[in-house]
Order: structure tokens, then C-alpha cells, then sequence
């Protein structure tokens, strides 16, 4: 395949947040570009290190997310990664160590069901801390919540767009059984309910390897500044706070970044991207919305069924 080169991936990634959904040779007409030497790029990434993915309002159709911290010994890590993965409603599980020695967790529950996580947890450990979080942004979100009242074949389509925006019509109308204008109707009620916001190119965990995530009481705005360069998210902790992820390479000095991360934040934990764990969240997650949601469409499993 050759070298993996951090600047094709970004020169790839800045021309499919233009045009996520366009032909390679659209793109090159409209960029001026050679379409042979845009297609070797594409071909040597996309699929493997990149992929454009669906973003989805999931405040609309109910669900609420979550970041857990569970204490798991180490022999005992992948088995129960392998038993939490089981659960569409659980987003990503990864090594972690330093608050809290065992498995990093994102996922999303049913606002009905919120009551449910601790029991759910407890299935995995015994000792574990979680947080709601929601997406960082200046104004106040409104604390209202939807309920899905799509068909089953929604759920298999969000997840189709989830997995891969680029999925030709036509292959996407074979997998549901429709017509290639019932697939675009499809896709524009989802936008015009506000559940498709856009879509956007996902750099691949291969890229980065590592994370630190750190919790902060208050939100320092100098850490944005002093970060603008780096890949970094910002998540609000309604009532507790905020948490900070800053990814990168094992290749670079884990101790220096760790010191200087730690300025900022009160608590911090370094997660591990693990393949092994990539594979485990990828298989979870390519049929999720098809697994959490009920086959008549009346609405969502429970999450303790998994």
C-alpha cells in the first residue's frame, strides 16, 4: 500500500469536507486536479484510514450520550471489551489507564432508559464513574427529547450512511429492498426532521493511536488557543464540567504530553486505540441503529437485553 503520509489523508480530508458525497472526477473538475493522481490517493486511503460518515441529531430520535470509566483487570480486559461490544448502544470501548485503570466508554441511551445505566454498568464492574456529555458550544442546548417514530428501514439506512455516506444509491436501494428514488425520499425526510445535520470525513483510529482525556471543572479557553493546531475535542459535562480528548501517535512523547495536558484538567487517563478493539467496536457498530431499535419500529430495545 505504501508509506501512510499524514499530508495526503489531510489533503483528502479538506476536499471531501467540500464534497462528501461527489464523483472523484466531479471533485477533480471542480478543484482543477489531475483525476488519476486524485483516485491513487483515494483508493490508497479511503476505506481504510478515512471514511465519510452521516451526522446525526440524536438529541431528535431520543438518545442521550455518555462517557463511562469502568476498573477491569488486565486479564481481564478483552473479555469483557468482547461482552460490551455486544451492545449496539454502546459507541466504543478502549484501554485506558490513570484515573481509572480499565476500559474508556462512549454510548447513547434512550432518554427513558437513563435510569437503567448504573444496572447496566454493574454487569462489567463494580467499580465504574459515567457522565453525559454533549457537544461544546457557546449557547444554551435545549434539554428536550425526541423518541423514534421511524420505520425499521430507517434504522438500517442511518446505519448504511453511518458506516459509509459514499455507498452508491443503487447498492443502498438493493440493501433495502426500495427504489433508488424511494432511497433519496428517504434521505431527505431524514434532513428535513433535522436528523441528518451533514456529512463528514472521519479520520481513522490508525492514524492516532493514543488519546488523553482529561475532566476539568472549568474550561480554560487558553487550552483551545494553546491546542488550535492539534487534534483535540471539547465535550460539556452538564453539572460537572468538561472533558477534553487530545489524540496523536505512541511515536511521539506520551510523558511531555501528559505534563502539559495535565495544566488544565483535574483528572486524566490515557487510552490505548487497540486493532484488536477496533475490530470489536467496528463489528458493533456497522448494524447499531438496526440492533437498537425494535423490528415493528415502535421504538428502542432495552439496554439491558445485551
Amino acid at each position: 500500500m505504501g508509506e501512510v503520509k499524514l499530508e495526503e489523508i489531510e489533503f483528502l480530508v479538506e476536499l471531501l469536507s467540500k464534497y462528501p458525497l461527489e464523483s472523484l472526477r466531479s471533485i477533480a473538475r471542480e478543484e482543477g486536479l489531475d483525476y488519476y493522481k486524485l483516485k491513487r490517493i483515494y483508493d490508497k486511503y479511503y476505506g481504510k484510514y478515512l471514511t465519510v460518515s452521516a451526522r446525526y441529531n440524536i438529541r431528535i430520535i431520543g438518545l442521550k450520550s455518555f462517557v463511562a470509566f469502568l476498573a477491569v483487570s488486565p486479564e481481564s480486559l478483552l473479555e469483557t471489551a468482547i461482552q460490551l461490544t455486544k451492545n449496539p448502544f454502546i459507541k466504543y470501548v478502549n484501554p485506558a489507564f490513570g484515573f481509572k485503570n480499565g476500559l474508556s466508554l462512549y454510548f447513547q441511551v434512550p432518554h427513558d432508559q437513563v435510569d437503567l445505566i448504573d444496572e447496566m454498568l454493574g454487569k462489567y464492574s463494580d467499580d465504574f464513574e459515567y457522565y453525559e456529555v454533549r457537544a461544546y458550544t457557546k449557547g444554551e442546548l435545549p434539554d428536550e427529547w425526541g423518541d423514534w417514530d421511524l420505520g425499521y428501514e430507517y434504522a438500517i439506512l442511518m446505519d448504511i450512511l453511518k458506516w459509509d455516506a459514499r455507498t452508491p444509491i443503487t447498492e443502498i436501494a438493493e440493501k433495502l429492498g426500495k427504489s433508488r428514488p424511494t432511497v433519496r425520499y428517504m434521505i431527505n425526510r431524514l434532513k428535513e426532521k433535522g436528523i441528518l445535520i451533514n456529512f463528514v470525513p472521519l479520520p481513522d483510529m490508525n492514524v492516532s493511536d493514543r488519546g488523553i482525556i482529561g475532566i476539568a471543572k472549568e474550561l480554560d479557553e487558553e487550552v483551545l488557543k494553546r491546542f488550535n493546531d492539534y487534534e483535540i475535542t471539547v465535550g460539556v459535562l452538564p453539572g460537572e464540567g468538561y472533558i477534553l480528548e487530545w489524540f496523536f501517535s505512541s511515536k511521539e512523547d506520551m510523558g511531555s504530553k501528559i505534563l502539559e495536558f495535565s495544566r488544565y484538567v483535574e483528572k486524566i487517563l490515557v487510552e490505548y486505540f487497540d486493532p484488536t478493539f477496533k475490530e470489536l467496536n467496528d463489528r458493533n457498530s456497522r448494524m447499531a441503529f438496526q440492533r437498537m431499535v425494535k423490528k415493528d419500529g415502535s421504538g428502542y430495545r432495552s439496554i439491558l437485553e445485551f
